[in-house]
């Protein structure tokens, strides 16, 4: 069974380790400044010419409160005005991009986040909607995956019926937590109320597809109120769950040194939490998909792992990974071919950069040979619990024995202790090994013994 995990306290305490979420390889941590705007178009060159399908990302900073948790790129203001300089240099940049590609080019995959997407207006998201569909191939039945990230606070009835005939079909609300005493150390007041009326607007209007965000490890949490949290979501039926552990990073994210830290639940408390809710969750019927991610058997992520089709990028597990993935707006990363490329973090620099007719690329990386045998090694771990290395020696011509003989001790090291299945064939990720996968896949990252471990949250 593809959904199956087993619950071991003594793996979890052995390698509970603190890592990348491998949502690309080599991750972030490695893009440098060497790379820029002159890649990016070369990069943009050879999608048009390959005729390779598109997955857009659009980036929206703003929100109008902040929460205390949050680790995204965001700008926190009560002044609704500010996105409209923004919305221009975007559109800039939305033209800028969309000349170096063929219109023929469709965009099967479109997602907005932030912040807080519906921070904008309903005629700045009609606006915006209107260049992309301008400058780029977007589908017109429906049959694309559109999606957009809803903060129930920040939307109605009406927002919603906009976005339905704007052509999004799918949305990922935050939730994190309904206790009252947690949303307040958070400072996310959000009932469980305002999130059942999206969902019902979303159902009514035969969005696709609804994915809630949940959050354990934050203040004030215990492990019997996670619980009725978890209960409630389930009574909601979303078709994708996503868990995520709090990381409390408060010396790289300004807003968490607003959390106290003494309110933080025990690590001990934390595993309960995640146990339970597994629990819950598996009981309900939702299949685990791998890396806090969660889906109802007739899921397209679910079928995808069932059929190992499934694939992960920046925009987390998906069945687009085939598409060139192109980020628009501040820090937006793209993945085109070989090439990493992020726009710049600095709101008034990307601003600035794109008033002057220039893209605003500052960082990424180029794959090189290795990276793209290891990205693939990777993928297939972390996406399908499985690994056949004559695969592999067949698409990259080497000897996987070979290749990764210094690393081979630590594969054997997790056979023995019942993480992995080990043979000559194949590496298998066991029911035990599978809340774990990431340290798994540590085990191939080449750049992993030269960073910084505390930039990364813990596997658990």
């Amino acid at each position: 069974m593809l959904d199956a995990i087993r619950w071991d306290s003594d793996l979890i305490h052995r390698y509970d380790l603190a890592g990348p979420r491998y949502t690309s390889y080599p991750t972030a941590v490695q893009f440098n400044s060497q790379v820029g705007t002159f890649d990016l178009l070369h990069a943009l060159r050879d999608s048009r010419k390959a005729s390779r399908p598109l997955s857009l990302y659009v980036h929206v900073p703003f929100c109008a409160n902040i929460c205390y948790y949050c680790a995204c790129n965001k700008v926190i203001t009560k002044d609704r005005g500010r996105a409209q300089p923004y919305l221009q240099r975007l559109e800039q940049e939305i033209q800028l991009v969309a000349c170096h590609l063929d219109p023929n080019q469709t965009v099967e995959q479109l997602h907005f986040g932030g912040g807080t997407p519906t921070f904008l207006s309903h005629d700045e998201l009609r606006q915006l909607m209107a260049r992309l569909r301008q400058h780029f191939n977007l589908l017109d039945d429906d049959s694309g995956d559109y999606g957009i990230e809803i903060d129930p606070r920040e939307a109605d009835w009406s927002t919603m019926g906009l976005l339905r005939e704007l052509g999004f079909n799918r949305i990922s609300i935050g939730l994190q937590d309904l206790d009252p005493n947690v949303q307040r150390a958070v400072n996310r007041l959000q009932s469980l109320d305002e999130t059942r009326a999206v969902i019902e607007a979303a159902r009514t209007l035969q969005f696709r597809s609804i994915n809630i965000d949940l959050i354990y490890g934050l203040p004030k949490q215990t492990p019997e109120h996670f619980a009725r949290t978890v209960d409630e979501v389930i009574n909601l039926q979303p078709d994708r769950l996503s868990v995520f552990n709090y990381a409390h990073l408060p010396e790289r994210f300004l807003p968490q040194r607003r959390i106290n830290s003494h309110e933080l639940p025990a690590p001990a408390d934390k595993l309960e939490m995640l146990h339970r809710t597994i629990e819950q969750l598996t009981a309900a019927g939702y299949r685990y998909i791998g890396m806090d991610h969660f889906a109802l058997p007739d899921d397209e992520l679910a079928i995808a792992q069932e059929e190992s089709t499934l694939q992960r990028n920046f925009q987390g597990y998906t069945t687009h990974g085939h598409c060139d993935l192109i980020g628009l707006g501040v820090s937006a990363i793209s993945q085109i071919g070989d090439l990493y490329c992020q726009n710049s973090s600095d709101l008034n620099q990307y601003q600035n950069t794109l008033a002057s007719a220039q893209l605003a690329t500052s960082r990424g990386l180029l794959c090189n040979a290795d990276d793209r045998l290891r990205r693939e090694v990777i993928q297939q771990i972390i996406c399908n619990f499985s690994l056949e290395f004559a695969r592999i020696e067949q698409q990259f011509t080497i000897d996987f024995r070979g290749y990764f003989a210094e690393l081979w001790p630590r594969l054997v090291d997790m056979a023995d202790d019942g993480l992995i299945e080990l043979d000559n064939e194949r590496l298998t990720v066991l029911p035990a090994g599978r809340l774990l996968v990431r340290s798994v896949c540590m085990v191939f990252d080449a750049y992993l013994e030269q960073q910084n471990r505390q930039r990364f949250s813990r596997v658990i």
